[in-house]
């Protein structure tokens, strides 16, 4: 797995969290965003730099998104204002194709898509700095389960708000189209708000109060601040709304994966490995039979 930064400490520089705000491409549908950056993480000394092999999970995971989105625009994406059907061609979740059609498969491939480069990146600058934090606590397989487990519980969510409260055209149910990384972020963020209380971790309490401190915030802000821009797009009939499911969904799953955990730092890896073990399958267990009771919808 290779070596990790070292753990936040008082020395490390700081940045001050900012407000992004929330980019709209015009395409109906679902798009998952936000209103508020996480903190970013602290570097490590200058001497040591940030490579592949410090935080392989993190450097992977923005790579695959970032490696779909160029993808698409080589093969005729548009890149600021992609169209639904090539959205549903790269993969984006829709109700109807999961529930109806049986592409199950859609809950996990959404996560990698995005709707045009603002939301890429926006979406990959919180993924890298709340990534570089959990990395250390989590190890990579840890960091690439809750990724994986925390984003298919937010589009399950959101597959099940699509299907139950469809839009209606002429009478004609219409699912939106739902892409993007968001539903992972959420639950890597609230894997960390559990992980970061611990009091194994060799780091000043005063430090991981701070960081968090600005954990929590990025969740509650950025879990408000979509009712406010979906609010403003139903004023302006503008037919987009960000996909606040996919995060309530991603939030909830990333605090019960952490639950059972405790940090890689300060504790015997065998006991580490047990509780990462646990955690992915009391959360997978809960996830399919989620999706088995969604398959028994009534069409």
């Amino acid at each position: 797995m290779g070596s990790y930064p070292t753990p936040p400490s008082a020395n490390d520089p700081r940045y001050e969290p900012g407000f992004m705000p929330e980019i709209l491409p015009p395409e109906s549908g679902h798009v998952q965003g936000y209103g508020y950056a996480p903190e970013p993480a602290p570097r490590r000394a200058r001497r040591s730099g940030l490579s592949w092999s410090s935080a392989p999970a993190t450097y992977l995971l923005v790579g695959i998104n970032c490696a779909v989105y160029l993808l698409m625009t080589l093969t005729g994406a548009s890149p600021l204002e992609p169209t639904t059907q090539q959205l549903l061609h790269w993969g984006a979740d829709h109700a109807g194709l999961v529930l109806i059609s049986g592409e199950w498969w859609r809950i996990v491939t959404a996560m990698f898509v995005h709707v045009g480069i603002f939301h890429i990146g926006i979406n990959m600058w919180c993924l890298w700095n709340l990534a570089l934090l959990a990395e250390p606590l989590m190890g990579f397989w840890g960091l690439i389960a809750v990724y994986l487990l925390t984003g298919a519980a937010g589009n399950l969510l959101s597959v099940a708000h699509s299907f139950i409260f469809p839009i209606y055209d002429h009478g004609v149910p219409v699912y939106p189209v739902g892409a993007g990384a968001s539903g992972a972020i959420f639950g890597i963020a609230g894997a960390l708000i559990v992980l970061l209380k611990s009091s194994r971790l060799p780091v000043p309490q005063f430090e991981l109060r701070r960081l968090r401190r600005s954990v929590i915030w990025f969740a509650a802000i950025n879990l408000v601040f979509p009712f406010l821009v979906n609010f403003g797009a139903d004023v302006m009939h503008a037919g987009l709304q960000i996909d606040i499911s996919a995060h309530v969904g991603g939030l909830a799953c990333g605090l019960l994966f952490a639950a059972p955990m405790v940090p890689r730092l300060g504790v015997p890896r065998s006991q580490f490995t047990l509780r990462l073990r646990t955690a992915i399958g009391i959360v997978t267990g809960v996830l399919v039979l989620f999706g088995f009771f969604l398959a028994q919808f009534p069409r």
